[in-house]
């Protein structure tokens, strides 16, 4: 039985050394390369007798920064990983976290790295891999690593503004990388298409399985993603067939007319989450990919990525939004009410998960550990955990989950309880709406719409009386060029908050 994450690796060089693992288009390296280069850098962190701890990796996003990854993981460590797009704020409250001995940079990154509040070590990549590879050193290393070892930190947003690190081990992912690799269809012909950054979990759908099949990953150049010509071309250049993207990423492509210039005709897979997808944007990619298979998935970064799945039937026309489905194998949904009980078929409950894909928890952070990861409270005979996400969904008639909101989005007002999901749902479907997203203006007791789109907002709010009811109805409603989105791609309504309330939005 697999016990280490990097097995993946070790097995699949031996087999296709020579194929393209990673490549941005430009740089690229080999199954070979990359198991040389991160043999040099385990064995230079292993030198300086870091184990067990904390690397960060500092570094583009690129092939080199996926091999410094591994090359922590070989040394017996665990990769952090940031980015220069990260606010200095947030990058000085995850170093504090995380207290590493060691930050790996790029001749791009090293500049600013000096400059952090932080002080340790700094290592240039292109130095570490000149480093002589220790095989006795690494096969000791190797023969003392269990499946509960961390591998890597990734740091998601946290209500009180202070990021919270998720710690993730090789048995959570391995587990979450078989599910998804056989609920998708993967093998050593896909050709995956990377739109996350590295510093988000969400490139684990590609980079694992990539050393799990022997396939191929392109990482997409980040500012491809504002031409959506072009990174269309992009992706009928490299012939990737394979896409697991955030919805928005999606509805750009969609939503501004790229498929009357170019379309993707190389896709044949196209995975889509994070975010409900407005049916008229999927009715977009399907009447330009009709044979594409399209899945929905949904999971939260603490439970490793995504834990369930909705193949959409072809022909499907849906009314409401897509499910999100079952729960992957050796996954458990429990949809729980506000006393820890499982709700009624058809009621709304917030998604509870257990399985062994539920991560190590939040890295130094004990408090909000035991606030999210909880004692099963269907069990009371031996110690379960599971997490809560706090998102809000119910089941259908066939059995599928259907999302509903985030417990973030249900707002009391004037004395009803709304979900602002659903607000901007029906706002979705109308002919000429590009993108939308509510917030709640708590002090003066607002429904706040802001939206992309041809439509007039007089001639919008009009269209939403005939399908909510008056107390739904925002009370305002702004059209804007552009909404804010998050470096991956999600719409970033903590910004969008923020800019009303400061008048910039307003």
């Amino acid at each position: 039985m697999q016990n280490n994450l990097l097995d993946y690796l070790y097995d699949i060089v031996d087999r296709v050394p020579d194929k393209t693992a990673f490549s941005n288009g430009t740089d690229k390296l080999s199954f070979k390369e990359l198991y040389e280069e991160c043999g040099a850098v385990a064995s230079a962190v292993a030198e300086r007798g870091i184990y067990k701890k904390p690397v960060v990796v500092f570094m583009k996003k690129s092939p080199a920064e996926i091999s410094a990854f591994f090359g922590v993981i070989r040394s017996g460590n665990y990769y952090v990983p940031i980015d220069e797009e990260m606010p200095k704020i947030r990058v000085d409250l995850i170093l504090d976290n995380v207290q590493t001995d060691l930050i790996i940079c790029d001749e791009s990154t090293i500049e600013i790295a000096k400059g952090f509040k932080y002080k340790c070590e700094l290592a240039l990549y292109s130095d570490l891999i000149k480093h002589e590879t220790d095989s006795e050193k690494l096969k000791f290393i190797y023969d003392h690593q269990i499946d509960t070892d961390p591998i890597y930190i990734v740091f998601t947003s946290g209500s009180t503004g202070i990021p919270k690190g998720v710690v993730a081990c090789h048995r959570s992912v391995i587990d979450y990388i078989e599910q998804l690799s056989e609920t998708l269809g993967f093998n050593e012909n896909t050709v995956f298409g990377n739109q996350s950054p590295l510093y988000f979990d969400a490139c684990l759908k590609e980079v694992y399985p990539t050393l799990k099949f022997g396939a191929t990953t392109y990482l997409i150049p980040r500012e491809l993603f504002m031409i959506p010509v072009k990174l269309v071309e992009f992706i009928n250049e490299h012939e990737i067939n394979t896409i697991c993207w955030v919805v928005s990423a999606l509805t750009m492509i969609s939503a501004f007319g790229t498929f009357k210039t170019v379309v993707p005709h190389t896709l044949r897979t196209i995975a889509f989450g994070s975010e409900v997808f407005p049916i008229k944007q999927y009715k977009l990619w399907k009447e330009a990919l009709p044979e594409v298979k399209m899945t929905n998935l949904y999971g939260p970064t603490e439970c490793t990525g995504m834990s369930c799945f909705f193949h959409v039937p072809e022909n499907y026309d849906p009314e409401g939004p897509i499910p999100i489905g079952r729960p992957f194998k050796n996954t458990e949904i429990l949809l729980l009410d506000d006393n820890g009980r499982l709700v009624p078929d058809g009621e709304q409950g917030e998604i509870c998960i257990r399985g062994t894909a539920l991560t190590l928890g939040y890295y130094n952070n004990p408090e909000k550990t035991a606030e999210c990861f909880v004692q099963n409270p269907l069990n009371h005979v031996y110690s379960e955990l599971i997490y809560k996400t706090g998102d809000i969904a119910k089941r259908d008639k066939d059995g599928n989950l259907i999302f509903v909101s985030r417990k973030d989005y249900q707002i009391k007002h004037m004395g009803h309880r709304i979900e602002l999901g659903e607000i901007e749902a029906n706002v979705s479907s109308m002919a000429g709406i590009r993108m939308n997203a509510c917030i709640y203006d708590e002090e003066k007791g607002k429904i706040v719409l802001f939206y992309v789109g041809d439509m007039e907002s007089a001639e919008l709010t009009s269209e939403l009386k005939g399908s909510l009811p008056r107390y739904m109805l925002p009370n305002r409603v702004i059209k804007v060029d552009s909404l804010p989105l998050t470096p991956n791609g999600k719409l970033d309504r903590k910004t969008l908050k923020a800019d009303y309330k400061s008048g910039a939005r307003a």
